[in-house]
C-alpha cells in the first residue's frame, strides 16, 4: 500500500525545531514533504503578498541521524503550501500539517497566525489540515530555543494526524486547530473546543520619539485570559491546562439569520 503523503509546514521557517519534531513524529505515519518559508514569517496569516519572491531552495537538514530533502520557499506560509501542491509535491497531499508552533494561537487573534494560515490555505485545497501550537514564553515566539521541548506537543501531533488520514472530518469542519500547554505530558486530556472570540494577545502601542522613527506594535497577554469562557480554546489552554482541539471552517459567514438580517437593513434604508 503506498504511504499518505503529508505536507509539512510552518511560520517559524525551515530551521525550526518546532517544525523537525513535527517531522519526526509525522514519518512514523506516512511520507513527510517539508515545504516551508525561508524565513521567519510568524503572524503572516493566510497572507499572499506579491512582494514575495516565490524562490524554492532545495536543502538538507540531518535530525537525529536522519538526513531530509527538504524545500525553503521565498513567501509567506500559505505561499509555501501553494508552491508545495503546485510544483514541489508528485500530488496533492492526503494532509497537510502546519508546526508546531513556537507559541498558542488562540482565541480572536487566530487568523494573524501564519499557523492557522497555512492549514486553512491546504483545507481550501480540499485537503484535510492540522495546525498544531505550543504554548511558551513571549520571549521564545520568534526564536528557535532549545529551551523548548517540542516532545509532547509532537506526540499531539501525530496523534491527530493519525485520525485525519483515517477518518473524514464531519460537515463543516475544514481544519483542527490544537494548542498544547507547555506544561503537558502524553497523559494530558484533550478536549474539543470552540475559539474564544476574546483577545488573547492584547497591542501594546509602539515606543518611539516621533513618527519618522521605525516602530512596531508589539503584543502581550491579556490580563483577562483567566476569565475565559468555559470550553473555550483559551479555557481549556489556561484555565483547565489541558490540550485544546478546536474545528475550524473556512465558512467565515455570521450564523445570523440571513433572512432577518436582510429584512433589518431593508427596513432602515
Amino acid at each position: 500500500m503506498e504511504k499518505k503523503q503529508i505536507l509539512l509546514t510552518n511560520d517559524d521557517g525551515i530551521r525550526s525545531p518546532g517544525l523537525w519534531a513535527a517531522a519526526a513524529a509525522l514519518s512514523e505515519i506516512g511520507y513527510v514533504h517539508v515545504a516551508a518559508p525561508r524565513e521567519q514569517s510568524s503572524g503572516a496569516g493566510r497572507s499572499l503578498p506579491s512582494t514575495s519572491d516565490g524562490r524554492i531552495q532545495l536543502e538538507h537538514v540531518t535530525v537525529n541521524g536522519k538526513t531530509w530533502e527538504v524545500y525553503a520557499v521565498g513567501g509567506t506560509p500559505a505561499q509555501a503550501v501553494l508552491h508545495a501542491a503546485l510544483e514541489i509535491l508528485p500530488r496533492i497531499p492526503d494532509l497537510v500539517v502546519s508546526g508546531i508552533n513556537y507559541g498558542e494561537n488562540v482565541g480572536s487573534g487566530i487568523t494573524v497566525s501564519g499557523t492557522v494560515g497555512a492549514a486553512m490555505e491546504g483545507a481550501s485545497l480540499g485537503v484535510p489540515a492540522l495546525a498544531v501550537s505550543l504554548e511558551t514564553l513571549q520571549e521564545h515566539h520568534l526564536s528557535y530555543s532549545t529551551e523548548v521541548d517540542f516532545s509532547t506537543a509532537a506526540y499531539f501531533t501525530a496523534y491527530f494526524a493519525r485520525w485525519l488520514l483515517e477518518k473524514p472530518l464531519p460537515p463543516d469542519v475544514h481544519l483542527l486547530k490544537v494548542e498544547v500547554p507547555k506544561s503537558a505530558t502524553r497523559e494530558t486530556p484533550w478536549h474539543v473546543t470552540r475559539q474564544s472570540m476574546q483577545r488573547y494577545f492584547e497591542p501594546v502601542r509602539p515606543q518611539r520619539g516621533d513618527w519618522s522613527q521605525p516602530g512596531t506594535v508589539g503584543y502581550k497577554r491579556s490580563d483577562e485570559v483567566l476569565n475565559s469562557e468555559p470550553g473555550s480554546d483559551v479555557h481549556a489552554l489556561v484555565v483547565k491546562r489541558q490540550v485544546s482541539v478546536t474545528p475550524l471552517s473556512l465558512d467565515l459567514t455570521s450564523r445570523v439569520d440571513l433572512d432577518l438580517l436582510e429584512r433589518l437593513i431593508k427596513e432602515n434604508c
